[in-house]
């Protein structure tokens, strides 16, 4: 075995080789003395595990996969603004009028979303438990096997999460609707770099990425007008640390939120630091940061079962 030309075949194939495997370049620097220390009949278990370390952590999800991943967003949102348009109607959830035909279109868009991947996963022939979920709004005092929008659905009773009253209190749910659509927003992103070379699965991203970027920014603007939004509450995110563009409805949910607006306080992009133009919060500000599919998951698991 010619380890140094293995090295070479690897980073012609793959010229990122040597980042997957960052922090251990110190193994490849040491590679020529490699066979002093390691028995030959060890070295295949060796390698094996390197590439198991190099390669074990960053493994491709299928475009199925992907769109999976986004019905299962869209079947929270359009479940969620069904269930709030059907309390208003009710007038269970008061919803100003102004506001409520703005919430509607949100609502329609959301369902659009989902019977577009539903259709474009049916006619992949891609299973998908997802797709039986229903989008039905939820009756008042009844609770839903497959959502809770009180935050709890990694709890053992219904609604005790902390967003209980999300479809009672007008300025519970905006939190809510803001939580989901900023995860949306970052979730989507997340997800482009697996749809390389899909051109038509990722211009459809795309489209639906910059409605959810505008769903967020409304959902933020209407917080903003609310009595007792936070100061300087902003229609996007900024990394600052402070509650300016956070969910704050209580500490409870301020923590069960907090990972929405993970890397979010980064100020250098490629390698490029930004605060030195306007500031630190100004470079926070010009630039989203992804969601990476567990980050992104592990949020939507405290309201999908």
């Amino acid at each position: 075995m010619d380890i140094l030309n293995l090295i070479d075949d690897i980073q012609t194939a793959d010229p990122e080789f040597a980042d997957r495997i960052s922090p251990r370049r110190a193994a490849i620097k040491n590679i020529t003395s490699f066979g002093s220390k390691v028995a030959v009949a060890a070295l295949p278990f060796a390698f094996g595990t390197l590439f198991k370390k190099a390669y074990g952590q960053t493994t491709t999800p299928s475009v199925a996969d992907v769109l999976n991943f986004a019905l299962t967003a869209e079947l929270i949102e359009a479940t969620f603004y069904n269930t709030a348009v059907a309390r208003a109607t009710a007038g269970t959830l008061l919803i100003p009028a102004n506001d409520l035909a703005a919430i509607k279109l949100i609502q329609a868009d959301e369902n659009n979303h989902v019977t577009f991947l539903r259709n474009v996963l049916t006619s992949a022939n891609e299973s998908a438990a997802n797709k039986a979920r229903t989008t039905t709004a939820l009756p008042v005092g009844t609770f839903s096997t497959s959502y809770d929008f009180s935050g709890n659905a990694k709890g053992t009773v219904p609604g005790a999460g902390p967003f209980s009253a999300v479809f009672s209190n007008y300025d519970i749910f905006l939190a809510v609707s803001q939580a989901f659509e900023d995860t949306g927003v970052r979730a989507y992103k997340g997800q482009a770099g697996f749809l390389k070379g899909r051109q038509v699965e990722l211009t459809a991203a795309l489209n639906i990425h910059s409605v959810e970027a505008r769903h967020a920014a409304y959902i933020r603007r209407l917080r903003a007008t609310r009595a007792g939004a936070p100061a300087n509450f902003r229609s996007w995110v900024t990394g600052d640390g402070t509650t300016a563009s956070g969910i704050t409805v209580t500490s409870q949910a301020t923590a069960a939120t907090n990972p929405i607006y993970a890397n979010e306080a980064i100020t250098a992009q490629a390698g490029v630091e930004l605060s030195g133009i306007a500031g630190s919060k100004a470079a926070t500000e010009a630039f989203d940061e992804p969601l990476t599919t567990a980050d992104a998951l592990n949020i939507l698991l405290n309201f999908v079962k």
